[in-house]
């Protein structure tokens, strides 16, 4: 993996050029009537956003990938999977956007979306009925970090007749090829990780099934929600220092969770111990809003996935559009802060947020 991902797009053309050109055409010409390169207009296929689908399929070993302009782009086309009175079991605890696009299929087109514990069998098996007609799972939840389970849902899910949706922005094709495992559908909000230098805007969805991919491939140059050909470039760039940037962020999140494990000033620390995601939760004693204005190492920013230290405070940024009552069941209060562990020096990154929280005694 380390030298696929090193040498993506490495196939130098007649010039020599070992990094792949841009392709900024809109259109391309045409030989005569019925006669094609295979790129005829931008939307529905591009030379360089073909590039980046094609080693991205490659890397989650599925037959086919889409490059959509964002995550939440890469949601929706799954979403166009959903008919009326379809039901889909989702992860209790997941991303707000998330949350917010099913509420609105759920209003909009009576598409059911039921939030579940994937870990609790029982409850499980009780909200699957003839309607159901997906799981949609964050392997490692955002933001309270519960990692599931997915061996067993993938056999219950094929049992039923069931797609599985895996979420799998958190963890990259560096860390979980779930395709391979027994998945139907992966998903990226390539924003994160995939891009990893906060400059690009993405998303990407990867299938394993022919048939399927024809659908989603139909829906994708229908709705237009396509990645741009420099977008794509970012992505290609990005993919060459993944497993660099993963490890280093692993290996800092671990530091992390580990110095503020028994802290004075932390609740508790949410950590699933495989990804450069964790989550602080404060006591009283300290104060989120002021700690946020003393960080200066760290940023306080709504993203993840990139090189530096981000801190997210899910209450007002990544949840807030999410029902009082619903983010209270699931724990997204005031006293929460999300991080993105980033590549800098783990002991800055420690000592900074030691100072804030200094700053932030009540």
């Amino acid at each position: 993996m380390d030298t696929k991902l090193s040498q993506i797009s490495l196939k130098p053309d007649h010039t020599g050029a070992t990094t792949s050109p841009i392709y900024l055409s809109t259109a391309f010409e045409h030989e005569g009537v019925g006669k094609s390169t295979g790129f005829d207009y931008t939307r529905t296929k591009n030379p360089t956003r073909s590039q980046f689908e094609e080693a991205f399929a490659d890397l989650e070993g599925g037959v086919q990938s889409f490059a959509t302009s964002s995550g939440m782009a890469a949601v929706q086309l799954c979403c166009n999977l959903f008919n009326t009175n379809d039901e889909v079991l989702v992860s209790f605890d997941l991303y707000g956007g998330t949350f917010r696009i099913f509420n609105f299929y759920e209003e909009k087109y009576n598409v059911k979306f039921h939030y579940v514990d994937f870990n609790n069998q029982e409850q499980l098996l009780s909200a699957i009925n003839s309607n159901t007609r997906a799981f949609f799972i964050e392997p490692i939840t955002n933001p309270s970090m519960e990692k599931t389970e997915l061996a067993p849902l993938y056999d219950l899910a094929q049992k039923n007749n069931i797609l599985t949706i895996i979420d799998n922005t958190f963890l990259t094709p560096y860390l979980s090829r779930p395709l391979t495992d027994g998945a139907d559908i992966v998903l990226h909000s390539a924003t994160k990780y995939i891009g990893g230098h906060n400059d690009v805007l993405a998303g990407v969805v990867t299938v394993k099934d022919k048939e399927l991919a024809e659908t989603l491939g139909l829906y994708h140059n229908m709705i237009g929600a396509t990645l741009s050909p420099f977008d794509g470039f970012l992505l290609l760039r990005g993919l060459k220092t993944l497993h660099v940037r993963m490890d280093r962020s692993i290996e800092n999140a671990r530091k992390v969770a580990t110095h503020f494990e028994n802290h004075e000033a932390i609740d508790q620390v949410l950590y699933a111990g495989t990804t450069g995601m964790l989550s602080l939760r404060f006591k009283n004693t300290h104060s989120v809003h002021t700690f946020l204005e003393h960080i200066e190492v760290c940023t306080f920013a709504e993203s993840l996935g990139g090189t530096e230290t981000f801190i997210t405070f899910p209450f007002t940024q990544t949840h807030a559009e999410m029902p009082d009552d619903e983010r209270i069941k699931r724990g997204i209060d005031d006293s929460l802060i999300r991080l993105s562990i980033g590549i800098e020096n783990a002991e800055d990154i420690i000592k900074d947020i030691e100072q804030a929280l200094n700053q932030a005694k009540n």
